[in-house]
């Protein structure tokens, strides 16, 4: 008993839809194998499901390439003249910003400046202006960081020898201590006297409690 007749329309079970392509995918790529191989044909099938998904089969005696080159030369018809005219049209308009901007290069070098009228001129005078404080801006801003980030090294550095100072003081102080209670009382008056004399000199380090150096700030930009 044979298979009734199936109506053909569209399938609207989604599901169903989607197995139903597949197994009716797989066997046109079935058929166009079986051309390839029997017929010696060039076969090519480009496919796309309804979600999107896209399947492919090229006959493995031809690429893809050289199918539809062969495609163009027998039916006379170029697939690619819509997309070269389009990147023909990008590339002149890329060629002419490059020739506008490098004339304005030109310009603000001092050059290519004949054939520019008084309105011209005073607009290029006006963008070179700007461009101008906008560099210095720029190099003050620069000038300042770097110079700021040093002071603040050197006062670090400051810091670290009044400290080195301190402790050899410190040590000294500890070594002359068994010769008497009057040496000691007046190499304490001496090193006070020095730190005092080196604070003088660094007015930017603060001598905190314990006898250690500081600055107000020293962390680095």
């Amino acid at each position: 008993m044979g298979r009734g007749k199936i109506e053909i329309k569209r399938i609207e079970n989604a599901t169903n839809r989607q197995v139903t392509y597949s197994k009716r995918r797989n066997g046109i790529f079935k058929k166009a194998q079986e051309l390839t191989v029997l017929c010696d044909a060039k076969v090519s099938l480009i496919m796309f499901s309804s979600t999107g998904k896209f399947h492919e089969f090229i006959s493995p005696n031809i690429s893809t390439k050289a199918f539809f080159d062969l495609y163009q030369k027998t039916t006379g018809t170029d697939l690619w003249i819509s997309h070269y005219e389009k990147m023909q049209e990008n590339y002149r308009r890329l060629k002419e910003i490059n020739k506008k901007l490098r004339r304005e290069i030109r310009q603000r070098m001092g050059g290519d400046l004949d054939d520019l009228n008084i309105k011209e001129l005073q607009a290029l005078e006006t963008k070179m202006d700007s461009s101008l404080v906008a560099i210095r801006d720029r190099k003050y801003h620069v000038i300042k960081t770097q110079t700021d980030t040093h002071r603040k090294k050197v006062r670090n550095l400051e810091e670290r020898h009044a400290n080195l100072v301190f402790d050899l003081l410190d040590q000294q102080d500890g070594i002359v201590e068994s010769e008497g209670y009057y040496n000691e009382a007046a190499n304490g008056a001496s090193n006070l006297h020095a730190l005092r004399l080196y604070q003088i000199h660094h007015p930017n380090l603060v001598l905190h409690h314990g006898g250690r150096f500081g600055s107000n700030d020293l962390r680095l930009a």
